[in-house]
């Protein structure tokens, strides 16, 4: 991946996560409309979760200046879109959370591993990242 591509993926990263962080904090209960799921007890729950990944966007838009030197912004999200589906899994499983809400993973999650995975695999080889 080139350093030019890394840039558009964080833009186009950042512009996804700044609209879809106005969404939820606008309209708290239009996903759940979509998939026919009950709208939560407390929205502002929601909300906040959609000011934290807007907020993430914001990282990756400064991130996109310089990819490879901004990489700590690159490994949080990532992290973030690791640990995301695993919680989801885990409530799945004990039955705290209906199926529907997979929905969210693919487009805030699962189409982002392999871009960062290689902008953090560029930037590990390129920089000697010390990761711990």
């Amino acid at each position: 991946m080139t350093i030019k591509q890394m840039s558009l993926t964080l833009r186009i990263a950042a512009v996804y996560n700044i609209l879809w962080g106005a969404w939820v904090v606008l309209f708290p209960n239009h996903f759940f409309e979509l998939v026919g799921m009950e709208y939560p007890v407390h929205p502002m729950i929601w909300q906040g979760m959609g000011m934290v990944i807007g907020v993430y966007g914001l990282g990756y838009w400064w991130a996109a200046h310089d990819p490879l030197t901004h990489w700590p912004i690159v490994a949080v999200g990532f992290l973030g879109k690791i640990f995301g589906p695993a919680g989801f899994f885990v409530n799945y499983a004990s039955g705290a959370v209906p199926f529907e809400f997979i929905y969210t993973l693919f487009t805030n999650d699962f189409i982002w591993w392999i871009p960062f995975f290689l902008i953090l695999k560029r930037a590990n080889q390129e920089k000697k990242i010390k990761w711990i």
